[in-house]
């Protein structure tokens, strides 16, 4: 490696695991996939157009074209379906690798330096050279284990249709928003790095307690997450623990939470459905520090002993009519009885 600033070819392809060689006409030959087809697929991992004559491939990126062919040749996956598979990938990976290189570049940037130095840079480069290979497997761990994770709960899913319990392609599911209150102000008071830890500290929170609830975590908008439970009392345990323990940090803005049950259509890791619209719906409802839930969870909760659901006015909702929410709330045990007066 280079003194003073990395040359960034250099960088590239030590990231990439090995040197571009090949262009796009390489690629496709000796792939064994159409000129079209690897047009798509580059585009669907989100990677820059290049020229065909643009030496832009490694070692990696034709294997990585064979195993897809191999795949098709199989028939695992048609192409529509890789494409599908691919811009997941993609979508997933970009925002994996712009944490990755954010993280470590806040570490080794001073507080009041805006831009990370050269030296920061190179430190950069000398950690991913060292320690890339101790990365990557922590990456195909993490999948492994919410490809198990997933897996299971489609296999529960079905189990629960073949039973009868739910008679459509729809799974019934609990459906959560929570959203932090006031972010646009906030937004404006806070610097951009200010802001940054915000918002880091309200995602790894409300992350940590969805999992540790049993919940899966859907996706993140940066003052909003969407999460879903199999069971009512799952999402309701999460979303009241969110509020609570939200509402107890006097820096960060209260959240409110919105939370509905009913079918849902999963596609690419997220969840489609009138009930994910009700559940945003309920979000925009919900004072601060409060969680808001639809007539459906409300009865299905009604005989949990801890929770305490207060029905409120019927209200219309824009694209889906007259609803009836309730307050979600826990359960204040009761006060133990005066003594009885001394005779």
């Amino acid at each position: 490696m280079s003194a003073g600033m990395p040359d960034p070819k250099e960088i590239e392809e030590l990231l990439l695991g090995g040197e571009l060689r090949y262009t796009r006409v390489d690629a496709v030959r000796l792939s064994g996939v159409t000129r079209e087809f690897s047009g798509r697929l580059w585009r669907a991992f989100g990677y820059p157009s290049m020229p065909d004559d643009a030496v832009a491939y490694t070692e990696g990126d034709i294997a990585a074209l064979c195993r897809i062919r191999r795949l098709m040749d199989d028939g695992v996956l048609d192409e529509d379906s890789v494409i599908r598979l691919v811009r997941a990938f993609g979508q997933t990976m970009t925002r994996l690798a712009e944490w990755q290189v954010n993280l470590l570049s806040n570490m080794l940037t001073p507080d009041d330096a805006d831009q990370p130095s050269a030296e920061a840079v190179a430190s950069i480069v000398e950690i991913a050279e060292k320690y890339i290979g101790e990365f990557e497997p922590l990456v195909v761990h993490a999948w492994r284990r919410q490809l198990a994770a997933a897996g299971t709960r489609a296999m529960a899913s079905a189990a629960t249709r073949e039973g009868g319990e739910a008679s459509s392609s729809r799974h019934l599911t609990t459906v959560g928003f929570a959203d932090m209150v006031s972010f646009t102000q906030m937004s404006r008071e806070l610097d951009e790095l200010e802001l940054a830890r915000v918002v880091e500290w309200f995602e790894e929170t409300a992350s940590d307690i969805i999992a540790s609830c049993g919940g899966r975590l859907v996706k993140t908008l940066g003052d909003e997450v969407l999460f879903c439970a199999e069971s009512p009392r799952t999402g309701a345990e999460i979303a009241l623990t969110i509020a609570e323990q939200i509402k107890d940090e006097t820096e960060v803005p209260d959240v409110r939470v919105g939370v509905a049950y009913g079918p849902v259509l999963p596609l690419m890791g997220d969840v489609f459905g009138t009930t994910v619209n009700l559940a945003a719906r309920l979000t925009s409802l919900a004072r601060p520090g409060t969680v808001m839930i639809d007539a459906e969870l409300a009865r299905r909760l009604d005989e949990e002993a801890d929770l305490d659901v207060t029905r409120i006015v019927q209200r219309p909702v824009q694209g889906l009519g007259i609803i009836r929410p309730s307050v979600l709330r826990r359960a204040r045990p009761p006060r133990d009885p005066d003594p009885a007066p001394e005779a």
